[in-house]
């Protein structure tokens, strides 16, 4: 699956969405993954999303790729509901494979399973899973917060999960273009790193705006900040910090891991006064940081530098380079944001 653009949102999704309520105070909106709700003196946090794959890792995937929209709102991710879609040919045994999975997350994140519902699907070929996951908190951190001044900080590698997809599924591509087995085998590990659960709640309280950087990869996700905050970002491409395996990757396909998928990469706007805090912070948890931009006057954009020089601008919707590259090998079985787990 690949996401709408944006236009197309406005029109015929923003446009129906019933009643007005008081106390919704994030709804749906370009770059707010997670609606935020007022109840009483708390704010609960509540984010959905599609995984379709395989059995082999599945819910493992889908407890973290929601919980991740929850952190960003500085929220920890509390409770998840979970409905499997299954074709015909997954048996008891890789229900349980999933459900260990889902256990295994859960554990990690400190999250509980609270519902939902389990059938078979005719017609499906593949597992469906689809998560809910919901958070409580007294305070809450938006997309939209971004304010000129701020510096730009990512979190670990960029396109960490664009590199293990293409390397679980084009394998024998890239093995053709020279790309060394060992190098491949690396970078398949490195769905490991796609939470930023720890590195989201250790500086919540530190900064204006936190984004996921998922489809669209890094850039998409800084447009999205961009946009829902209306300011523009100035970006050194030189301090987008980048695995050797993902620069070759890349380079044999002839992909931008920019536009590349790249969950696991927290965005988030740190007012400058604050950031030795969370630097300090971010190594007490051991997450990797790299200080990238700042947020600066002028109509929404992300200003790419390079050599200290503006050598470009970057505006509108970003197809992901590595999801265009997957339909257009497996046509419509195209995936949301996992292509990791689909077997061949």
């Amino acid at each position: 699956m690949v996401k709408l653009g944006n236009e197309v949102l406005r029109r015929v999704v923003f446009s129906n969405l019933g009643v007005e309520d008081k106390d919704v105070i994030v709804g749906p909106g370009i770059g707010e993954d997670a609606a935020i709700v007022r109840v009483g003196d708390k704010y609960l946090v509540m984010h959905t999303d599609p995984i379709t794959g395989a059995v082999e890792d599945i819910g493992w995937f889908a407890i973290n790729i929601v919980a991740n929209d929850i952190a960003v709102r500085g929220i920890k991710p509390r409770w998840f509901l979970l409905t499997l879609l299954l074709p015909g040919d997954v048996d008891e045994v890789g229900i349980a494979r999933i459900m260990s999975d889902v256990n295994r997350a859960l554990l990690e994140l400190g999250g509980s399973l609270v519902g939902g519902h389990t059938e078979y699907a005719p017609g499906i070929d593949r597992v469906i899973a689809v998560t809910t996951a919901v958070g409580v908190g007294e305070r809450y951190v938006t997309t939209s917060g971004a304010r000129v001044g701020d510096v730009i900080l990512v979190t670990k590698y960029v396109a960490m999960e664009g590199t293990a997809i293409l390397a679980n599924d084009f394998s024998d591509l890239l093995e053709g273009r020279g790309v060394p087995k060992e190098v491949i085998e690396r970078a398949r590990g490195f769905t490991r790193y796609i939470s930023v659960v720890k590195e989201a709640l250790a500086i919540a309280d530190l900064v204006h705006a936190m984004h996921d950087a998922t489809e669209g990869g890094l850039l998409q996700g800084l447009l999205e900040v961009a946009e829902a905050s209306g300011v523009r970002l100035r970006v050194s491409i030189d301090d987008v910090p980048i695995l050797p395996e993902t620069r070759t990757i890349f380079d044999a396909l002839g992909l931008d891991p920019l536009r590349s998928l790249s969950s696991g990469m927290l965005i988030a706007a740190v007012p400058r006064s604050l950031l030795p805090i969370a630097q300090e912070r971010l190594d007490k948890v051991g997450i990797k940081y790299s200080v990238i931009g700042e947020v600066v006057k002028g109509e929404p954009a992300v200003e790419l530098v390079r050599n200290g020089k503006v050598v470009g601008e970057v505006s509108g919707f970003i197809e992901d380079q590595v999801m265009r590259l997957w339909q257009t090998r497996y046509g419509e079985r195209g995936n949301k944001t996992v292509g990791t787990l689909l077997k061949k």
